[in-house]
């Protein structure tokens, strides 16, 4: 990854696609773990932050 500068509103693609068939996440929360919204279906999850920063692959909009 290109850079680590995201914030809440983000728009990132993740390495692996959701199963609902998109990988594009928006970032809804930001601290020690990262939470992020499927922008598809609107499901969300929580990741550490170090397993985000790895499992990211761009940031669309910061």
């Amino acid at each position: 990854m290109e850079s680590k500068d995201y914030k809440l509103g983000s728009i990132v693609v993740m390495k692996k696609a959701h199963p609902c068939g998109s990988n594009e996440w928006e970032v809804t929360r930001v601290g020690a773990d990262i939470k992020i919204k499927c922008i598809q279906c609107n499901r969300t999850i929580m990741l550490p932050r170090i397993d985000f920063n790895k499992k990211v692959k761009k940031i669309i909009k910061f």
